[in-house]
């Protein structure tokens, strides 16, 4: 999955919720259910989600949307292998980009 974000200090939940093409009512319900996914929030109770969060809550969405896992092994897996497990997704996720960077040349080609 690519995500189409400029670069920003904080992303609205509006942003965020178009990036992943879901509701933002998911990306709120996510926040209650993962303790990992921490935005800040104005006076008026806003979120505002850092670069950190959004990786957060892109490795909860292939966890959850792209590999079938429920909430709860979702949660399970964050927590025994939260280290492993992001660092193994930042890679697939890299290489991805790689792939349809090539891909993209190949048809211009």
């Amino acid at each position: 999955m690519h995500l189409n974000l400029p670069e920003k200090l904080y992303y609205t939940i509006g942003e965020v919720s178009k990036a992943f093409n879901v509701n933002a009512s998911l990306i709120r319900f996510w926040e209650s259910e993962f303790s990992v996914i921490k935005p800040k929030k104005n006076a008026k109770g806003n979120r505002y989600f850092t670069k950190e969060d959004i990786k957060n809550i892109e490795l909860i969405y292939h966890l959850v949307k792209e590999k079938g896992y429920t909430l709860d092994g979702a949660k399970t897996h964050l927590k025994t292998k939260n280290k492993d497990a992001l660092d193994n997704f930042d890679i697939i996720r890299k290489l991805n980009k790689i792939k349809s960077a090539l891909e993209e040349l190949k048809s211009n080609l």
